[in-house]
């Protein structure tokens, strides 16, 4: 649901006011792979910059110039290749925040470990010399990272000053989880994800991981079932068992092509997590479609307390 734009106005007023009077004006940027609902980020005030999605003739920027329909929609034409931002759109972003006022920036990363954006975030950064930026890694992916995004426009919007935002993000990152499970591993043995044995094992018996991301933001199986179904339940245990005696926490359903199956599991969302606070649905970034094929089915969870 689109926001009341007198709201928005409203609250980013406000926001900027109590910043500016601690002299210090704050934006939050994060990539398009962090999966923030469009809404949320014209909420909170959150940039998105755009990977690029690359067929062998034209290329498109990530959720800008195609959705993650259209990329399902011609995979049995082509499968595309992705690409990270140039440095000269992320240089244009922060000469644009400059222009606004902005004195800092905290920019919210998916995984080093899985993507190149967080070094080259950083290293644009580092030749901005008329603001303050700092470049967190999540060492996570999709709304797992987009939590993190979230969390850290929810302490600018609340007038924390930076440092103290820049804290929050980092303890947001440490409190992340996310859980996924594939319709197929054609995409991610494809990629270079997973290795021949597994892949072969695992398609000839139909043996599906769960995949979750270590300590180093890297893909790791987590654990394994046998089938579509046992692999959905084991992915729902899993965050479950991630979320310990946690009282308040936010809940992410995620999908690549597998709608269906994803809101069955968003409709269940009150009886499986009682203590979520927020819970959100949402199809993943066309830039990962095309690592992981149809059919995924993802959980993020991040603890608030």
């Amino acid at each position: 649901m689109v926001p009341d734009i007198r709201e928005v106005v409203r609250g980013v007023l406000e926001r900027d006011s109590s910043q500016e009077a601690a002299g210090q004006k704050i934006a939050v940027v994060t990539d398009s792979c962090a999966d923030v609902p469009a809404d949320t980020a014209l909420k909170l005030g959150i940039r998105v910059v755009p990977l690029h999605i690359n067929y062998l003739n034209e290329s498109f920027r990530d959720r800008v110039d195609i959705q993650p329909n259209e990329v399902y929609a011609r995979f049995s034409e082509e499968i595309p290749k992705t690409s990270l931002p140039s440095p000269a759109e992320v240089s244009a972003l922060f000469d644009q925040l400059a222009s606004e006022g902005y004195t800092h920036v905290a920019v919210i990363s998916i995984s080093s470990g899985l993507s190149g954006t967080f070094d080259m975030m950083r290293s644009v950064a580092a030749g901005c010399g008329s603001m303050h930026i700092e470049v967190v890694d999540t060492r996570s992916i999709a709304l797992g990272a987009g939590f993190v995004a979230i969390a850290t426009a929810q302490a600018v919007c609340a007038g924390e000053p930076f440092d103290k935002v820049m804290k929050i993000a980092h303890e947001a990152a440490a409190k992340t989880r996310v859980f996924f499970c594939v319709g197929t591993l054609d995409y991610l043995y494809a990629g270079g994800r997973i290795g021949k044995v597994t892949h072969s094992l695992g398609t000839a018996f139909d043996i599906r991981p769960v995949i979750t991301c270590d300590e180093e933001g890297t893909y790791v199986t987590c654990a394994k079932a046998h089938g579509r179904k046992a692999s959905l339940k084991k992915t729902i245990a899993m965050a479950q068992k991630a979320l310990g005696n946690s009282q308040a926490y936010r809940v992410a359903i995620v999908h690549g092509d597998a709608e269906a199956e994803a809101r069955a599991i968003y409709d269940r969302a009150a009886e499986l997590f009682p203590h979520a606070r927020e819970v959100y649905f949402e199809q993943i970034s066309p830039a990962l479609v095309v690592h992981t094929g149809p059919g995924l089915i993802g959980i993020g969870v991040q603890r608030m307390d």
